[in-house]
């Protein structure tokens, strides 16, 4: 005789899968949120001290987007520690870097690591 009972299902453990997605989503979030780069001091002064002492012809560098500009005449960055030899007496003399609206800070950091390689200490940027 039956009295329409039914046996007693196991019980279902809860399954895991969705929480292993959510920690390896988070993992990824925080991966790619993390920095990655390594951080460089770059030898530059302010422009507003004034502490350089200025002496010889004028040596601004434009910093425009796509191009350089030494004295308003444009000058890959590859030819730009011949083009400003003959403007220096010293690789200590102030070099005038002004990035000009647009101009990407990535380039305004290779400018500045190109003049150090060749040799020049004065970097001063302004606005």
């Amino acid at each position: 005789m039956s009295l329409g009972l039914q046996p007693a299902a196991a019980r279902r453990r809860p399954s895991l899968t969705p929480m292993v997605d959510v920690v390896f989503l988070l993992l990824v979030f925080f991966m790619l949120a993390a920095r990655m780069g390594a951080e460089v001091a770059l030898p530059v002064s302010g422009g507003a001290g004034g502490t350089a002492e200025w002496s010889g012809p004028p040596r601004l560098i434009d910093i425009r987007p796509g191009t350089l500009a030494l004295n308003g005449v444009e000058t890959p960055l590859e030819g730009l520690a011949e083009a400003l030899a003959p403007l220096v007496s010293e690789p200590s003399d102030p070099v005038v870097l002004r990035p000009r609206e647009g101009a990407e800070l990535q380039r305004v950091i290779e400018v500045i690591e190109a003049l150090s390689a060749a040799g020049y200490s004065q970097p001063v940027l302004v606005e």
